[in-house]
């Protein structure tokens, strides 16, 4: 008995492009646009979640879903970082994000450490081991994802830094009694019948 998890990051905005961090800043015409477009490629679930930010909202809503928004699934907390550039925190405070990037238990924002992210995001993923044969579709923010990621395959909390989700990319974990698996990429006759079925 498997759980497939399918995590699909939310379509660029304006604060994803200047390097901010996120606050709750909604989808541009140009993301909302990529959503839309990326709407037909979206597979099939039993169970659709999204986190609660607006760009997750939105980014839902453009490619045809309807989740529920799941609270634990929240972006990666950044106090009062919340909204500014990374280079203008870093300019002000070159002690506190090297910190920040250096060490996985600081917060000096006021925040969610990395390792706290790392914990919350694996507990989200520990509650649905004991289900069996669902699909799980989830609209989550990148630092999400990167956390399922390390905690799923126990990486090392710092690979958090290494990995890469650009807009719109679907990761997939599988896993049955809390041993997960990444799935990467999808073979070609799987990603042609993308969407059939799909219920929401």
């Amino acid at each position: 008995m498997t759980v497939r998890v399918m995590l699909i990051s939310p379509a660029m905005n304006a604060a994803s492009r200047e390097a901010r961090f996120e606050g709750d800043a909604p989808l541009d015409e140009a993301g909302l646009r990529s959503a839309q477009d990326s709407a037909g490629d979206v597979p099939g679930a039993d169970r659709y979640v999204r986190g609660p930010s607006e760009r997750c909202r939105q980014t839902a809503q453009a490619l045809g879903l309807a989740p529920r928004a799941e609270p634990t699934l929240r972006d990666w907390h950044m106090g009062r970082w919340s909204g500014q550039r990374l280079s203008d925190v870093s300019a002000a405070e070159p002690d506190a994000v090297s910190a920040w990037l250096t060490d996985p238990s600081a917060a000096p924002h006021g925040g969610e450490s990395l390792l706290d992210l790392a914990a919350r995001v694996g507990s989200w993923l520990e509650t649905l081991a004991g289900d069996s044969d669902v699909r799980v579709m989830a609209v989550v923010e990148p630092a999400v994802v990167r956390a399922a990621v390390v905690q799923a395959l126990a990486l090392p909390v710092q690979a958090f830094w290494r990995l890469d989700v650009p807009p719109l990319a679907l990761t997939e974990l599988s896993g049955r009694s809390g041993r997960w698996n990444l799935r990467c990429g999808r073979p070609p006759e799987e990603r042609e019948e993308r969407g059939a079925g799909r219920s929401r």
